[in-house]
């Protein structure tokens, strides 16, 4: 989301110079100044708004090639976004709307697993020969797509701290810990920073990490000698900062009930 400057805002940096060292008070044009900064955020939220809902629009596609595009233009878009302040409070408000929420639609297609009984009902249910409709088929999701809805992911955690919860609520641990063990370097990489993301000030997510045995995950690859070196050298330093939040959360909670 690059925003061009509106043609209306020329000459309020100029009015703000001019007015340096008087009262809003006595300042005639105050009233412009505010209703031109009013102007301006909800144009700026309606940016951010069709940002999001064309980028969810596709990343709920049946073709992975589409869903693939979206995640680009959504992780470009939080990208962009970072770097304000204003920015990332507009991004927070659109995540209390459904339908503007990334995390779900991130955990229902691009990182939904696909299990024996999903291939099963896709593949060895023949009611849909006799029926009227056709039957929906939907692209796996590639290695790419993995990557970068995982980095997508780790974006929306760390801007908006809620999603951690609406990722809880996905299995999000769960989910994340089968790529570790199963996908290629590309999807293990990304899911490292994912994970600490996912953990940061988040009890719920730090306790499913303990109940599905995750540092036992992660030493496994660590000692696992077909896994890339490379990866095996940074799970290191992941594994210490994941436990260290462990251990600080049990303290916290262990003086907060003492």
């Amino acid at each position: 989301m690059y925003l061009k400057k509106p043609l209306w805002s020329e000459g309020i940096e100029t009015t703000k110079q001019d007015s340096t060292g008087s009262s809003s008070s006595s300042d005639p044009n105050a009233s412009v100044v505010e209703l031109v900064n009013s102007l301006q955020q909800q144009r700026v939220y309606r940016e951010v708004t069709l940002a999001l809902t064309t980028g969810l629009r596709d990343a709920r596609a049946e073709f992975s090639f589409l869903r693939l595009r979206a995640l680009r233009s959504i992780l470009n878009f939080l990208n962009s976004i970072a770097h304000s302040d204003s920015t990332i409070y507009l991004f927070n408000l659109t995540q209390s709307i459904p339908h503007l929420q990334v995390l779900p639609v991130l955990f229902q297609h691009s990182l939904k697993e696909t299990g024996n009984d999903y291939n099963y009902s896709r593949v060895g249910d023949m009611s849909h020969i006799f029926g009227v409709e056709p039957m929906k088929l939907t692209s796996p999701s590639t290695d790419d797509e993995i990557a970068l809805a995982l980095r997508v992911l780790e974006g929306c955690c760390l801007l908006h701290p809620h999603s951690t919860t609406l990722a809880h609520q996905h299995n999000a641990v769960q989910v994340l810990l089968n790529i570790l063990s199963t996908r290629g370097v590309l999807e293990q990489s990304a899911c490292l920073d994912a994970l600490i993301s996912l953990m940061v000030d988040s009890s719920p997510n730090q306790m499913d990490f303990e109940k599905c045995n995750g540092i036992m995950e992660v030493a496994d690859l660590i000692r696992d000698k077909q896994v890339d070196e490379n990866l095996r050298y940074c799970l290191l330093q992941p594994v210490s900062f994941i436990l260290m939040l462990i251990y600080w959360s049990d303290s916290s909670s262990a003086l907060f009930f003492r």
